[in-house]
């Protein structure tokens, strides 16, 4: 009796079940913030070698220019929309690095760098900020299918896409999963629970992520929910769930790792929180963060970004060094001063072509406006 009474006062005991979730959920970290190893044993079972190392920090600094050089752009008016991703790139690019070509990616709008790293070429990422209907061919350079989704506006709405499609890899035996990222404001979508629900009941090939990157907007984190961890919905829906530290790389590879590995094998979805932050405007569409946060907030997360966690962890490897590191950022740059020039030249799209785009076949309606426009050179 005194079994059973200890266990109903638990379940009564609104407090303590708070306090359970809240210890529930462990951070995953292998790197600290001055980028030193804290725990090489789980370091170990990543199995990565330097190669990969120089690989992801490749990654991280393709995304911190892509970054740059957008917000350049968009103050030149040269960009259309463009969410920066500067702080997530561990989050974003350590974890891509996890999965495989024949992995299908169903990106938010602030994911573009895991769509170019899957093959998608930068030009069209620039035609499709414009509202370019090219930048939503999702092909390579010489034409090949690239395993993605073009970035969604709506948010949460790639839980979704990414539910329907882990459930037809599944169904035909594929080696392969969906995964997608949303941010803390993503989670509180109702395609974000439909999206893990629908994919647990299903046991569907599916990572899901959350970045949960401090802001939504500029709702903060502790306004958007009162959930202790945004993991916990994961176990709402039945998924095994996790917190990660978002700006530590080594420890995002090896959670993507092995939750693809979980899920290819049969097993269902895994959901995984990224503690991250977004270290600029939610957009350059006007966004003025210090109208919600702190500078001071903001300065002390960029002493936490992930680039100088990896960058002090190899150069004391002695695999990385600021030589290294600047050839790269060249050949990068270099990179992106072609791909603009290639968007830069794309024939401009007219207003007889957005009508032709809106539908497969036109109605009558459509046709007769096609053909005035045609008729006026528009």
């Amino acid at each position: 009796m005194a079994n059973m009474t200890e266990q109903n006062a638990k379940v009564l005991d609104f407090d303590y079940q708070i306090q359970q979730q809240d210890e529930a959920f462990p951070t995953l970290q292998i790197l600290n913030n001055a980028g030193q190893l804290v725990d090489e044993e789980t370091f170990n079972q990543s199995d990565i070698s330097d190669d990969d190392l120089v690989a992801i920090m490749q990654r991280m600094i393709l995304s911190r220019q892509l970054d740059i050089r957008s917000t350049k752009l968009a103050k030149q008016g040269r960009f259309g929309f463009f969410a920066p991703t500067a702080g997530q790139e561990a989050s974003q690019m350590a974890s891509s690095y996890a999965f495989k070509d024949d992995d299908w990616l169903f990106p938010g709008y602030r994911d573009i760098p895991e769509i170019v790293v899957k093959g998608w070429p930068i030009w069209k990422a620039i035609l499709w900020s414009r509202g370019h209907a090219k930048g939503n061919e999702m092909t390579t350079e010489d034409g090949k299918p690239v395993n993605a989704w073009m970035p969604q506006i709506i948010i949460g709405a790639q839980y979704v896409e990414a539910a329907g499609t882990a459930l037809g890899l599944k169904k035909r035996k594929q080696d392969a999963v969906a995964y997608t990222y949303t941010g803390d404001g993503g989670s509180s979508q109702g395609d974000f629970y439909e999206g893990i629900n629908f994919a647990s009941a299903y046991k569907a090939n599916a990572v899901f992520f959350i970045q949960n990157n401090g802001y939504a907007i500029s709702t903060p984190r502790k306004l958007q929910t009162a959930a202790q961890h945004l993991a916990a919905k994961g176990w709402a829906s039945g998924l095994p769930s996790m917190v990660v530290d978002g700006n530590d790389p080594l420890a995002m590879y090896l959670a993507a790792k092995k939750a693809r590995a979980w899920s290819v094998a049969g097993n269902g979805p895994v959901l995984i929180e990224t503690l991250t932050n977004r270290l600029e405007p939610h957009s350059t569409a006007g966004d003025d963060p210090l109208r919600y946060r702190e500078q001071s907030d903001i300065d002390e997360w960029w002493k936490r970004e992930p680039l100088i966690r990896m960058r002090q962890f190899m150069t004391d490897k002695g695999i990385w060094d600021e030589t290294k590191e600047q050839a790269y950022v060249d050949e990068v740059n270099a990179l992106i001063d072609d791909q603009i020039k290639i968007a830069d030249n794309i024939e401009k799209q007219k207003i007889s072509d957005f009508i032709k785009n809106t539908l497969e076949v036109p109605s009558q309606a459509m046709q007769e406006q096609i053909d005035k426009f045609e008729s006026e050179g528009k």
